[in-house]
């Protein structure tokens, strides 16, 4: 008996032991960068192109329910409302590329946008809020010491917003937005909104020990067209020095669409001064 144990006992532990499912690969989250403007009231403000057309200047409002747009940027997009305000738009896309598939908004003269607008309070023309039913689709990473912010895509569909009937979204408040226009015209206050989009130059830096560096050029951009190279080392803009990307947003922030850069880079051990005259980004 004792024999017949030892040999069970060998074969059990001679048995396969099955192997254990290899854990599951971490899900690689994509981080999209999009321009973002802190106006004049402290406001975060990000341009969009809407059905294609554009770009519109929206205040990001986590507070709001939903997109609203004004009534002439619905008009010139070519939006078509339904009886309780809503439309759907074709395209909404944030410069920097992130695109919102299906997105609703309302058709609605705020008026907090128009007091604004008509004081000219936020420095430039503001076109509409972007609220909880786009935003609830990404989580936003807000910095504000860099120029750009970071959306991560999520599996979320956001519920409809309820109970914004059309007209009824303002709590009674809708007449504030013409009584301060009407105060900016007796204080003589006239909104300024002549304002030049931040220019596009199309290149890609990398900081290394012994200086900033650029490592892409994109192709038919205003500094492929000033010939800047892959691993020319940045020397200056504008004749202010640089040795980090801090530096180039300084240097250029602001410079707009047409407005020529003066580049200086070291290039096989020669120092070259290049010109970039600055494009459109959206």
């Amino acid at each position: 008996m004792r024999s017949l144990a030892v040999l069970i006992g060998a074969a059990v532990l001679a048995a396969p032991v099955a192997a254990a499912d290899p854990p599951p690969k971490p899900k690689v989250e994509t981080a999209h960068e999009v321009p973002y403007r802190l106006i004049d009231t402290k406001h975060v403000m990000v341009r969009l192109k809407l059905n294609g057309k554009g770009p519109f200047n929206l205040i990001l409002d986590t507070g709001a329910p939903a997109v609203f747009i004004t009534k002439a940027v619905a008009k010139k997009v070519g939006l078509t409302e339904d009886k309780k305000g809503w439309g759907e738009f074709d395209t909404f896309e944030f410069e920097g590329g992130v695109k919102v598939p299906k997105a609703r908004g309302r058709v609605e003269d705020l008026f907090q946008l128009e007091g604004m607008n008509g004081m000219g309070l936020a420095g430039v023309e503001l076109h509409g809020v972007v609220g909880y039913n786009v935003l609830a689709r990404f989580r936003i990473t807000y910095d504000f010491t860099a120029d750009k912010l970071a959306f991560v895509p999520l599996d979320f569909d956001p519920p409809e917003p309820k109970g914004i009937g059309k007209g009824g979204g303002q709590g009674g408040l809708e007449m504030t937005g013409t009584i301060m226009k009407m105060l900016a015209g007796f204080m003589g206050v006239k909104p300024n909104f002549e304002v030049r989009p931040a220019g596009f130059l199309g290149v890609e830096w990398e900081e290394k020990k012994d200086g900033l560096f650029v490592k892409a050029v994109l192709k038919d951009s205003p500094a492929d067209a000033a010939g800047l190279k892959p691993g020319d080392k940045l020397e200056s803009v504008k004749s202010t020095s640089i040795d980090t990307g801090s530096d180039v947003k300084r240097a250029v922030a602001k410079a707009a669409v047409g407005d020529s850069l003066k580049i200086t880079v070291t290039r096989d051990g020669e120092k070259k001064t290049l010109t970039a005259e600055l494009g459109k980004g959206l």
